[in-house]
């Protein structure tokens, strides 16, 4: 369930925003969606992967566990990465779109929040707004968080596009298999491939990089090397159980 109204300082003067991560606030997942704005930063610590949505159009993926709702980064003390993807960090907050009369175009953004949501409290949790007024750090985080959200989406298909063009896309099975019992399959991925980067030729290069998605693709190549370590906290995992 969720109550998704717009933030106001004077109606919610007394919201609190519960900021540690847990399986308990919806933590416990194996996939986030991830947006260009945050390669550089989701890269150092996830698997980046491509999926198709419904509609066709490509998404990007931080991959973080093998099974459904399992978040391998995760335990009863925290989120154990220096960097939380932000669709993930955002927690309750939404951008929604306020119409203007007479204009089209999605309009203004605004700031929505979700108020059933397992973070929102009036009891726990750093405060959204100073006693007398003003926005509260947890609150400027939040806007940074959204910030890049926005900015990320705007540039995805762009950027879908021209690695489209480029033929940088290649479907990609990940089969990982620790003993006769256990073996975790996760189909319907695409990666970057190496091969086709390492093979285009100049001027779809300077296209690329003019753009600033080479480096977007070269980001989502390496992450790929985060995933020994994914296959690593899965083994720990394993031993414990």
């Amino acid at each position: 369930m969720t109550q998704v109204v717009l933030l106001d300082n004077v109606e919610h003067h007394d919201l609190r925003l519960i900021t540690r991560f847990a399986p308990d606030l919806g933590d416990r997942v194996n996939l986030v969606l991830v947006v260009p704005t945050e390669f550089a930063e989701v890269q150092r610590e996830y698997p980046i992967l491509f999926r198709r949505s419904e509609n066709g159009t490509f998404q990007a993926f931080a991959l973080l566990g093998f099974e459904k709702d399992e978040n391998l980064y995760l335990d009863d003390n925290g989120w154990h990465a220096q960097y939380i993807p932000a669709m993930q960090a955002r927690g309750p907050f939404r951008i929604g779109f306020r119409q203007q009369d007479g204009q089209g175009g999605r309009g203004e953004p605004m700031i929505m929040v979700d108020l059933d949501h397992p973070r929102i409290s009036r009891t726990e949790g750093d405060p959204l707004f100073l006693p007398h007024g003003g926005n509260a750090p947890a609150f400027e985080r939040a806007v940074e968080t959204l910030r890049t959200l926005h900015s990320g989406v705007e540039a995805s298909d762009a950027m879908f596009a021209v690695f489209a063009e480029a033929g940088l896309l290649a479907p990609v099975e990940i089969n990982i298999q620790f003993d006769e019992t256990a073996r975790y399959t996760l189909p319907d991925f695409f990666a970057i491939s190496e091969e086709a980067l390492s093979q285009l030729d100049g001027e779809t290069l300077q296209r690329l990089n003019q753009s600033g998605f080479l480096t977007l693709a070269y980001c989502a190549l390496l992450s790929k090397g985060n995933l020994a370590r994914l296959i690593d906290l899965k083994a720990r995992r394993r031993q414990n159980l």
